[in-house]
């Protein structure tokens, strides 16, 4: 798609001085990246080299973000995996490592060792199981040492996941361009999935496009114009809503153009997350291939008793298919003079 001289449209990044519509990556990245800027679970999708590999880092902010049922079977899981060496260390002792048990018909010798690492690393207690001989007993205080402290870190990860203020936001799995007053309009929806309430809810939506200036070919980027950028309350959904008029860096787009100048539409939502009274902070993108054409969302609101406007959230991505060509070609509007 060639674009007319950058005189009727936002500025090019043709000079070593950012942009002000730029997300942050700087000319030259923004030149050089193929593919998307932001995932669609709002992570960026780039990489940093030369900070070594960060494992406890990583492994921390994973132990954050994960599910409570993934959180919970891994730390079991990890929890038993370390009881489970100890074990085998006690094992590897001989049968004479531990005694005491015989009051509890522990014949299995790993059984009986499992048994009193769980003990041990647990602070439980090990009932009339004791260690015997020098190796068994060093190798209890070391247990009896880190277990404790595993716990405690578990412990604290389990706080940090309880206190941290989030905002857990499900947007609509494709964008749609739909007839909007007499013109056309790019759209998404989303909705707080959370208990939590929000208000003070500001979205920004920001449009990245190959565009053609004197036969240069680069990458640009755009903050598109809402129909409404803030909500104070945020209790059902939010139709977020760009017209396309002639001021749009969109005016005159088609599937075609669209696919060819590879859109990505990044969007960034922030918001005061009551609970906590904290800003929190939501991102995700939709690329070309996401945004739909000749069609427009299906309504979210159903029957509810006494009254109550209520939503049904699994409607949140349901289109509704409109005539060929409705929205997949241009509006009269515009091409009106801005």
């Amino acid at each position: 798609m060639t674009l007319p001289s950058p005189d009727s449209h936002s500025s090019p990044a043709t000079s070593n001085e950012q942009p002000e519509e730029d997300l942050g990556f700087g000319h030259v990245a923004a030149q050089n990246v193929r593919g998307r800027f932001i995932n669609r679970d709002g992570t960026p999708h780039s990489h940093k080299y030369g900070l070594g590999p960060q494992r406890a880092e990583r492994l921390y902010r994973h132990a954050l973000a994960a599910p409570w049922p993934g959180f919970l079977l891994w730390t079991v899981g990890f929890v038993l995996l370390l009881n489970g060496i100890f074990a085998l260390a006690y094992v590897s002792l001989g049968s004479d490592a531990i005694g005491g048990s015989d009051a509890l018909a522990l014949t299995d010798p790993f059984l009986r060792a499992l048994a009193f690492s769980v003990g041990i690393f647990s602070t439980a207690g090990t009932g009339p199981m004791h260690a015997v001989g020098p190796a068994a007993t060093w190798l209890a205080i070391a247990e009896s040492l880190a277990g404790p402290m595993v716990l405690l870190a578990i412990g604290g990860i389990a706080v940090a996941r309880l206190t941290r203020p989030r905002m857990r936001l499900a947007f609509s799995e494709s964008a749609v361009v739909a007839p909007y007053e007499g013109g056309r309009a790019l759209m998404f929806r989303m909705v707080n999935v959370s208990p939590g309430e929000l208000n003070n809810v500001k979205v920004r939506v920001s449009l990245i496009r190959f565009e053609t200036f004197d036969g240069v070919r680069e990458r640009n980027f755009h903050v598109l114009e809402l129909e409404r950028d803030l909500v104070e309350l945020f209790t059902m959904h939010w139709t977020v809503v760009h017209p396309i008029t002639a001021a749009s860096p969109l005016a005159g787009v088609t599937p075609e153009q669209l696919a060819a100048d590879q859109v990505e539409v990044v969007i960034q939502v922030t918001a005061n997350e009551e609970s906590f009274a904290t800003r929190v902070t939501s991102r995700t993108s939709y690329t070309w291939e996401d945004v739909r054409w000749d069609a427009k969302f299906a309504s979210i609101f159903t029957a509810a008793p006494d009254g109550v406007i209520a939503i049904d959230v699994e409607r949140l991505s349901r289109l509704e298919p409109l005539a060929e060509g409705s929205t997949s070609r241009p509006a009269a509007l515009e091409s009106a003079t801005p």
